[in-house]
């Protein structure tokens, strides 16, 4: 037999997928794409090239193929379904490609029996190597968390731990009731945390752990009041939404729905953050799920399903809008279509325009030329409606194939900032106008930069400048033309917010570490970091006076920052 050209096309393979992202994170989504063209190669070698008899090479083909349809009947669920499914399918490639060329080395001097025995016994190794394995979903540039199959799940291990937790109880009435941290992104959504002053250097003065404790799965931030903060999670078969003492991680109550939403890519859990408002919680799930509840003790005020009252159905990643609460209403978006709900009663007071795609951001509050606006994005652009009854004021179009997940961000009076998505990640950051006249409203775009590019991952807005994640590395742009300032710092695919009185970002990394960044435009210059919690993260920091809390789909942990040295 021929082997050199498989075992080359084998070597090619595995060192573009292992080793060159190990060395050159940035080239790793070129090498996996380097490794799945190489199987061709190898195809075309066992079957022209390879000099073995034709019944082995198409035997062994079509045994392959059989293979992987049975494997995944049989894989653990977390790998047979969604975009873990179609992961399934290039792993095997990769991983039948070394079999065969293996088994073709190892058995080159045997005689036909034990070498075709060696060779279907390769392919049936790699099959139930599958078997064995599980994941905990991907991270933002498609790496699997892979796990053996038998061991327990992080959720796994809270619901035996959680046995043991006492019975909740009340958030104690001389709590104050003003939201210090009243939802998503902040008090006005921005991600922008405003008088608050922090110790930069933690070399001398590093966070001190306040406390850490395991979590459901959900991708959920926090709102906090006091020394209480909410949460979303998921425990089990039931969505949980679920109240802390912000000081000492202790429980106090929890809200349960008989509901679980689960996509293998992300994990189980809800997507959304709550919002209080008035001593009230209110949350979106992720099937879809808007509760109104006391936030002293979870009582149900009122509740609604807005996939049922929009016949929407469940969206790939699930419903991720957190709650707008906008004078008297209650605005969630549920796939691409803004629903206001009564805040008072729960019964549905207008429904947004349809169309123009799906999308999974949170709907944002603008006012442009003294006109109060909701915005969302979608994968068609942007879209805006009156909070009055949700009539269309104006829309932008932007030709995207992928869908809509950050919020727009109002820079001017007029000027507002939207981004673009495909199936890969973020596709760039668009400056349009909108202007008010006699005959309606106008949009003019003013620039289109692929100097930004913000995916599923935060971006904010300071001083004429935006600063954000590009993809997976920090980026800032100038906002009189787009044009990229700087770029650097690997933090994967997290999330930040800005402490505008100091020109500091704090980041927090898909990998759990916390670190400081200065925002100014001149360079990048990192000036602290320090790990914080384990695991894939996604999910947005909050900082509340000196204290910052971070979670994940595993646990979450608070830190006591020092105030900045006069």
């Amino acid at each position: 037999m021929r082997l050199w050209p498989g075992v080359g096309a084998v070597a090619v393979q595995w060192m573009a997928w292992f080793v060159v992202p190990t060395f050159f994170p940035a080239a790793g989504p070129r090498g996996i794409q380097v490794a799945i063209f190489a199987a061709p190669v190898v195809l075309l070698w066992w079957l022209f090239f390879s000099r073995a008899p034709w019944l082995e090479r198409l035997g062994f083909l079509a045994l392959m193929v059989v293979g992987i349809v049975a494997t995944k009947r049989v894989v653990h669920e977390s790998i047979a379904g969604g975009g873990m499914g179609f992961l399934l399918y290039l792993y095997a490639i990769l991983v039948f490609s070394l079999a065969l060329v293996a088994a073709a080395v190892v058995s080159r001097g045997l005689s036909k029996g034990p070498r075709r025995a060696t060779m279907i016994g390769a392919i049936l190794l790699a099959c139930g190597m599958f078997t064995l394995l599980r994941t905990g979903g991907i991270t933002g540039e498609g790496d699997s968390d892979i796990h053996w199959r038998w061991t327990k799940t992080p959720e796994e291990r809270l619901l035996a731990q959680a046995r043991n937790e006492p019975e909740t109880r009340p958030v104690p009435s001389e709590t104050k009731t003003g939201a210090d941290w009243p939802g998503f992104r902040g008090p006005q959504r921005d991600s922008i945390i405003r008088g608050v002053r922090i110790e930069t250097d933690w070399s001398k003065s590093p966070p001190v752990e306040l406390w850490r404790r395991p979590i459901g799965p959900g991708w959920s931030s926090l709102a906090v009041r006091g020394d209480i903060f909410y949460t979303q999670e998921q425990r089990g078969d039931d969505e949980v939404v679920s109240c802390y003492i912000l000081t000492t991680g202790e429980p106090l109550w929890t809200h349960r729905d008989p509901t679980r939403f689960y996509e293998s890519n992300a994990f189980a859990g809800p997507r959304a953050t709550p919002t209080l408002s008035n001593g009230r919680v209110y949350t979106f799930g992720a099937t879809g799920i808007v509760n109104a509840l006391d936030a002293a003790n979870g009582a149900v005020v009122w509740s609604r399903n807005a996939a049922t009252d929009t016949g929407k159905k469940i969206p790939h990643w699930g419903f991720a809008s957190s709650p707008l609460l906008m004078n008297d209403l209650v605005i969630v978006a549920v796939s691409g279509q803004l629903v206001a709900y009564d805040v008072a009663t729960g019964h549905p007071r207008w429904f947004g325009p349809t169309g123009g795609g799906g999308g999974y951001s949170s709907p944002h509050s603008v006012t442009v030329h003294g006109v109060a606006q909701i915005l969302l994005l979608m994968g068609g652009g942007v879209t805006s409606v009156s909070p009055a009854d949700g009539t269309l004021l104006w829309e932008h179009s932007w030709d995207s194939s992928g869908v809509g997940i950050v919020q727009p961000a109002g820079i001017a009076d007029g000027d507002i900032l939207v981004t673009g998505a495909d199936a890969m990640g973020g596709i760039g950051m668009r400056r349009i106008a909108v202007a008010h006249g006699p005959n309606g409203w106008t949009i003019e775009e003013r620039w289109t930069s692929r100097g930004l590019r913000p995916y599923y991952n935060d971006f904010v807005v300071h001083k004429e400048h935006a600063f954000g994640f590009d993809n997976s590395i920090l980026a800032c742009i100038d906002l009189k033309d787009g044009t990229r300032k700087w770029k650097g710092g690997r933090y994967g695919h997290g999330q930040l917010v800005l402490l505008s009185d100091q020109n500091v970002l704090l980041v927090l990394s898909e990998e759990g570490e916390l670190a400081l960044v200065k925002a100014t435009p001149e360079q990048f210059t990192e000036l602290s970091r320090i790990p914080a919690i384990e695991g894939k993260t996604w999910n947005h920091p909050v900082l509340v006076g000196d204290i910052v809390v971070v979670r994940n789909d595993q646990e979450m942990a608070a830190f006591r920052l020092s105030p900045a040295s006069r």
